[in-house]
């Protein structure tokens, strides 16, 4: 249900405030596919900075990140939070629907990596480029985090930070083209949104009521049976 719903959510546009994130990630990623080669020179690539992001990039990797989703959820029913738990199941859902997601659109534009063949990023020509994989799984982590645990800003910028990290090394790693790299985490942050509000369990998230709303009076509806009435009771 949910690939059905994720591929078939351009159809669901209904208005121009609907179609302006769209109009947002195919127009940022046709800007960067028209500027990559000038964007991989950037860098200095040096043999030491391609190795140190390969590393860096196995954070985000899917023998990585699906681990964390397990811990998410093991942690959570040991220690009886019900988020945590939560947190890790739908963690692991966005991530497979990224993926597969993604890997329908490698299979679909088999663009070449910025070090196959000429180094030219042709598209249809065999490559696996586009979308970063690795950027769109670490995404899809971080949104769901960032919006289980939306209470304290810190969760938001240590996900965000760190899913970041990721897309960046398989930039400076030169695994992959700032086009590559945006579409794929454009893709993981909205996946893991429409994961996230699609199956959240809201009891879990209820909110504290204010102090405010304690003190606002209330009309009770009750029975009463020795006049066998319905009155109104005032009260807090």
């Amino acid at each position: 249900m949910d690939q059905k719903d994720i591929w078939t959510s351009p159809f669901h546009i209904r208005s121009f405030e609907d179609a302006i994130p769209w109009i947002l990630v195919a127009g940022g990623t046709a800007g960067l596919i028209a500027s990559d080669h000038w964007t991989s020179r950037q860098l200095p690539n040096t043999v030491d900075q391609v190795a140190i992001s390969g590393d860096v990039s196995r954070v985000g990797a899917v023998y990585t990140v699906l681990p964390i989703t397990a811990g998410l959820y093991i942690g959570g029913a040991i220690a009886h939070n019900e988020k945590a738990r939560e947190t890790g199941v739908l963690s692991g859902e966005a991530i497979l629907d990224t993926l597969m997601v993604a890997e329908v659109f490698k299979l679909a534009t088999q663009r070449q990596r910025p070090l196959d063949g000429e180094g030219k990023g042709s598209f249809f020509d065999g490559g696996a480029s586009f979308p970063s994989g690795h950027a769109a799984e670490s995404w899809a982590l971080a949104s769901v985090v960032a919006h289980e645990y939306n209470g304290h800003i810190i969760y938001p910028i240590a996900a965000y930070g760190l899913a970041s990290l990721v897309s960046f090394s398989r930039l400076s790693g030169q695994r992959h083209y700032a086009s590559d790299v945006f579409a794929g985490s454009a893709m993981g942050w909205f996946i893991g949104r429409y994961v996230f509000k699609t199956h959240v369990d809201h009891s879990i998230h209820k909110r504290p009521e204010s102090k405010l709303s304690q003190l606002r009076p209330q009309v009770v509806p009750e029975f009463d049976g020795t006049t066998r009435a319905f009155v109104l009771r005032w009260g807090h």
